[in-house]
């Protein structure tokens, strides 16, 4: 059973830095992706970056240069670091996981069947 579990959130001011971290429990397949996604208050919830078995990263052309995805295998945790944070990284962000398929993880919901409850992050000007 797969099981994930975010920490971390809270109220940044901006400019700040966050660090968020997600507990996995059981992985889905050998060959697996996590991912970190987002959901502003009132805007549909999108990929922020992935992460494969291998290690292999993948972050969205806009959040590149401020976020970044890794992962502490020995620990089963995922984490999720950004910095120079603006009003517009407020959101509910989200630890997701799914079986690799292809080379790259998939950038879309609908690859990860297996969602945290998300932890809050708001950044105040």
């Amino acid at each position: 059973q797969v099981q994930l579990r975010e920490s971390g959130g809270g109220s940044v001011q901006a400019g700040g830095s966050l660090k968020l971290s997600c507990v996995v429990s059981g992985y889905p397949s050998t060959d697996y992706c996590l991912a970190w996604f987002r959901q502003p208050p009132g805007k549909e919830r999108k990929v922020v970056g992935t992460i494969d078995n291998t290690g292999a990263t993948r972050v969205v052309v806009a959040l590149r240069g401020r976020f970044s995805v890794t992962k502490a295998d020995a620990e089963n945790v995922l984490y999720l670091q950004a910095v120079s944070l603006t009003p517009d990284d407020t959101a509910t962000y989200y630890c997701a996981a799914g079986i690799r398929r292809y080379t790259d993880c998939h950038l879309v919901q609908s690859s990860y069947p297996y969602w945290g409850r998300g932890t809050q992050v708001s950044v105040s000007s």
